[in-house]
């Protein structure tokens, strides 16, 4: 009982001698002095929780968060569905989906939305055909996949086919920018609820006046963002962090509101086959893509 109970403690540290520290991946959906500030309470929780420092590097785009997880620089990333789809592609069972947030209300979903100026006349999809129109990222699930497979199975078309110009801005702040200084005259971006979206951040935030802008269509419900984690990692740390992601609520709810804008009531379990329809959403307009080069 004495040798097992001095063994223990070395077994535990095991995981740390390996990582002495660890990296978490954040994407482009906000400016990066925005992104790090709300994401340190979360990288600062974890640092306390696991014992080893936890750093935040932000990708310049969801493609470079994982490739930065393929190479093995970062261990730990909260990317969107249609970007994890994206990285089990690339990396197949290298890399899974661990948790998922919930929302304030307990839901595990949120929408892709297109938006229009407020003082504009459009009022639906056919009002915007010939317009201009932003895309976010191409690796995006709310700001670019879903609109577009919409786009392709429910009005058999395609987004160069419809729209009069069609970019990509870099990044779901940026499109909205761009919509209200008039370069654009729709984007795509996500939307939650009344009180949670990119919109609403961006107003509680001053880049964009409150009432700036009008949603004129929505999706049916996306799986909302896995935290995915290499599956090569010792299982003591995933199975640590796990525990310590799931606990984040109750132990730190300052940190987590923070660093969740008070829009989320915590996490639960996510699997693969929870993000199987985005996949397929993907793998749909990868197809499509290939065939209007042709």
């Amino acid at each position: 009982l004495v040798s097992l109970a001095l063994a223990s403690p070395v077994l535990a540290q095991d995981w740390r001698e390996e990582y002495p520290e660890l990296t978490i991946g954040i994407s482009s959906s906000e400016n990066e002095t925005d992104a790090i500030t709300r994401n340190q309470p979360y990288a600062d929780y974890l640092s306390r929780e696991l014992g080893v420092p936890v750093n935040l590097i932000r990708g310049t785009d969801y493609a470079a968060v994982i490739e930065a997880m393929r190479s093995g620089h970062v261990q730990v990333a909260s990317v969107g569905p249609a970007a994890y789809a994206l990285a089990r592609k690339i990396m197949g069972e290298e890399i899974a989906p661990v948790a998922v947030t919930l929302d304030s209300g307990g839901n595990l979903g949120y929408y892709s939305i297109i938006a229009v100026r407020a003082d504009s006349p459009y009022q639906n999809l056919e009002d915007i055909k010939g317009k201009s129109f932003a895309f976010a990222d191409p690796n995006s699930t709310s700001g670019y996949a879903v609109p577009s497979y919409y786009l392709s199975t429910e009005l058999e078309t395609s987004p160069n086919e419809y729209f009069g110009e069609v970019a990509f801005s870099g990044g779901h702040e940026q499109s909205v920018m761009a919509l209200v200084n008039g370069t654009f005259e729709a984007v795509a971006t996500h939307w939650r609820n009344e009180e949670a979206g990119n919109i609403q951040t961006m107003e509680r935030k001053g880049l964009i006046e409150p009432g700036s802008t009008r949603i004129i269509w929505k999706s049916p419900v996306i799986p909302n963002t896995p935290v995915m984690m290499l599956t090569s990692l010792p299982e003591e740390l995933q199975e640590e962090f796990k525990t310590a992601l799931m606990a984040f609520p109750e132990k730190d709810p300052e940190g987590f509101a923070e660093y969740t804008r008070g829009t989320s009531s915590g996490y639960s379990p996510a699997k693969h086959e929870d993000y199987l329809n985005v996949v397929a959403i993907t793998e749909f307009n990868a197809k499509e893509r290939r065939k209007n080069k042709n």
